[in-house]
């Protein structure tokens, strides 16, 4: 690489590394300095900083010049600057605990997600009973979703999180308690059930409109009420005349049987997907799959909510799905 690229690339790099500007909130690493450990090579130094040495040689050479020995032997008594290796990112609505978070990576950075789950405000959905606990699926949905958007955003997706409490953040208690403190997006949630729709959707559309990402997608997470006594697995509906929407349905679906067989070979998984003609399928702009997780009365899909791990693990096999679709349908044109 020529100097001079070289030294463009570095002034980009330390410019990235105090401020990048993106839809959400973030911050970079501050940059730090180690000297080498008692006859350390420069690789093993970069190693033991878990920096690569291919994608990080040539920055730290540079940020360095000057203070190395020959065929660029590090010295016991210099200090050397470290490049940063991440890129903070800020998200309030995932809780004091989990708010600041590292980009892991940005494969999905031409992806926007419209996310929704289930209710909210003054309606807590399905109620299932869990021994003396009531278990509201506007709840463990939102918990979900959360943890969905963190994945996706953690990846370099943009992410819509269209209902939002400010006070619950990402939790990891199985009794996820009650309250009626959603909005969408800051506006008051309606009691009326087709208010309730006409206005996430007409949010939905709002946002779709402004964006210019060449992957839109939007997934709706519900939970299911049904007899005690009927377990089901996670299916899927999708518009009739949304080809996408089936695709990335049906791949959805494909991915948490493969997963089940994967975890439990003998278990089996007989999740489904079909078209239904529900409001915000038939009226949302994005393509759209309306997913339901499970059933909230009965005791073995309970645990598919009630533990943090389990709610994790849908969250983030929702998340493989989504990136075979995105590559299927995107990155493969």
């Amino acid at each position: 690489m020529e100097t001079r690229s070289i030294k463009t690339l570095l002034a980009l790099y330390i410019c990235l590394s105090i401020f990048i500007s993106q839809s959400w909130s973030q911050s970079a690493a501050p940059l730090s300095t180690s000297k080498p450990l008692k006859g350390e090579g420069l690789y093993s130094f970069l190693k033991r900083h878990e920096l690569n040495d291919t994608d990080h040689k040539t920055l730290f050479l540079e940020l360095n010049k000057g203070k190395f020995g020959k065929d660029n032997a590090l010295l016991a008594h210099q200090a050397y600057t470290l490049p940063a290796t991440a890129i903070e990112l800020h998200e309030p609505l995932f809780g004091k605990e989990r708010e600041h978070y590292p980009l892991e990576s940005d494969i999905m950075k031409d992806a926007v997600f419209y996310l929704v789950n289930g209710h909210g405000g003054p309606d807590p959905g399905a109620i299932g009973n869990y021994g003396k606990h009531e278990l509201h699926e506007d709840e463990y949905a939102y918990d979900i979703t959360l943890r969905l958007a963190k994945k996706l955003r953690e990846n370099g997706a943009k992410v819509h999180l269209v209902i939002q409490d400010e006070d619950d953040g990402i939790r990891d208690d199985r009794i996820l308690t009650y309250d009626n403190h959603e909005t969408c997006m800051g506006a008051t949630i309606p009691l009326d059930q087709k208010q309730r729709l006409k206005q996430r959707t007409l949010k939905i559309n709002e946002l779709y409109n402004k964006d210019t990402e060449a992957y839109r997608r939007c997934l709706i997470l519900h939970l299911d009420s049904r007899s005690t006594r009927k377990q089901i697995d996670v299916f899927f509906y999708h518009h009739q005349k949304s080809k996408s929407g089936a695709h990335l349905a049906k791949v959805l679906r494909q991915t948490f049987e493969n997963k089940y067989n994967k975890h439990q070979p003998t278990r089996g998984f007989s999740g489904t997907v079909s078209d239904r003609n529900l409001y915000i399928l038939r009226n949302t702009t994005p393509v759209s799959v309306f997913v339901e997780l499970g059933n909230i009365q009965n005791f073995r899909d309970q645990q598919r909510f009630i533990i943090a791990d389990n709610r994790q693990a849908v969250a983030n096999w929702l998340y493989e799905g989504i990136k075979k679709d995105f590559y299927q349908k995107h990155k493969n044109k």
